[in-house]
């Protein structure tokens, strides 16, 4: 199963373009999703996450999606090859969305037709560092 579940800040305002054979609408960004661990003393860290999506889901990213602002994203991990001019071959991994939420709170005069991803799916729950599975614990596997 390939299913990515991520929430984060969008980098960079969706740049869109289209195919030249079939002239699809094809939407790209990237999030900054914050880790969920940090090291005592340490900054929090983001993993800055390349995002597609294509058609409808891009054309609604593009026009409703902002800089700063947080979603949600469900899809999928996608990875491609090319070689370039001089004959270097390039790797890249990216997330193709299959669905988009909202995740910031309602702004004044924010009348979207889709819902929040916490309105989906509830809000996320942290695991408690102290958190501890003795060996004497009864494990339902």
């Amino acid at each position: 199963m390939n299913k990515v579940i991520l929430m984060g800040r969008l980098t960079r305002d969706p740049e869109v373009r289209y195919t030249q054979n079939t002239n699809t609408l094809v939407a790209s960004f990237s999030l900054a999703v914050n880790r969920r661990f940090t090291k005592q003393g340490e900054e929090r860290q983001a993993d800055f996450i390349n995002i597609v999506a294509w058609s409808k889901t891009g054309e609604f990213c593009s026009k409703y999606f902002k800089k700063g602002q947080q979603v949600g994203i469900i899809g999928r991990i996608q990875t491609r090859t090319w070689d370039d001019e001089q004959g270097q071959k390039h790797y890249v991994t990216e997330v193709i969305a299959e669905e988009v939420y909202f995740a910031d709170s309602k702004h004044d005069g924010d009348t979207s037709s889709t819902g929040s991803f916490e309105n989906t799916f509830g809000s996320v729950a942290s695991a408690s560092p102290e958190f501890e599975i003795s060996s004497n614990d009864d494990l339902p596997f």
